[in-house]
């Protein structure tokens, strides 16, 4: 992912909701969200490179997302894959604060990451190996894009605060899915630095990216609501921003779909 959007406990009716946009190369094969085959409890997308996910639930409720930390000059190509942090927390059974104790002493080896992953019962956490230990999040509307958490980019302040307003008009998504889809580019005064080059930063400054060979290919909404139920609803996009096959999913944890 390079763009997820957080609202925690910011909402009676919802107590989580998700707005992400996955950037990356279109030649790289994806699945588009579904319950996995071989892990039946997971809805997620899946990379059929390295077999991880970039965000997905389970059927039990347990939520996980991770984006990528921009940082070329430290990535190295024998790196285990990012995804595997968030398909191993859905598939497993640890709290978010005892997977990630467990992950922190070889965090080392991955290429910079951000992790979010959570339940309703015991709380939404965030991790980066770039950004120190572990942290509880507080209830609030939080931001994250390819630094740490709600490091105040142009797309990421401009998100959350689209997402506050988006708030007000659930359960209709079609704000959610609208912010997701600006395309507007930042003034390159207001650009980070992160080791790509200016025209980079100038395409990668927008929510929803679009170059001919690299992009945004999927907006994803998520609604935990209080009633009970959760909402995963997926838009796919092919090269030129063409949106091709959306998948909405609503179902009662623990209960079949």
């Amino acid at each position: 992912m390079c763009l997820i959007l957080v609202a925690w406990r910011s909402h009676p009716d919802y107590p989580l909701v998700v707005a992400a946009n996955r950037d990356e190369f279109f030649e790289r094969p994806t699945l588009p969200a579904q319950f996995w085959a071989d892990q039946p409890d997971i809805l997620a997308g899946r990379d059929l490179n390295a077999g991880g996910t970039w965000m997905g639930i389970t059927r039990g409720g347990r939520f996980a997302a991770v984006t990528n930390y921009r940082d070329p000059e430290r990535q190295s190509a024998d790196a285990p894959s990012r995804g595997h942090l968030v398909s191993d927390f859905l598939a497993g059974s640890m709290s978010a604060p005892d997977y990630l104790a467990a992950l922190q002493p070889k965090a080392a080896a991955y290429n910079g990451f951000n992790l979010i992953c959570g339940t309703m019962a015991l709380g939404l956490w965030h991790f980066s190996n770039r950004g120190g230990p572990a942290q509880a999040l507080a209830p609030g509307i939080y931001g994250l894009s390819n630094h740490l958490l709600d490091t105040p980019w142009p797309k990421v302040a401009r998100g959350k605060s689209d997402l506050a307003r988006a708030l007000a008009l659930l359960p209709a998504e079609s704000a959610l899915f609208e912010l997701l889809r600006d395309e507007r580019i930042h003034a390159d005064d207001r650009l980070p630095r992160t080791g790509v080059s200016l025209d980079w930063e100038r395409i990668l400054s927008a929510a929803f990216v679009r170059t001919q060979n690299y992009g945004t290919r999927s907006s994803t909404i998520v609604l935990f609501e209080e009633a009970g139920s959760i909402v995963f609803d997926e838009q796919i996009y092919l090269p030129g921003a063409e949106a091709a096959g959306r998948t909405r999913i609503r179902f009662s944890p623990g209960l079949p779909c």
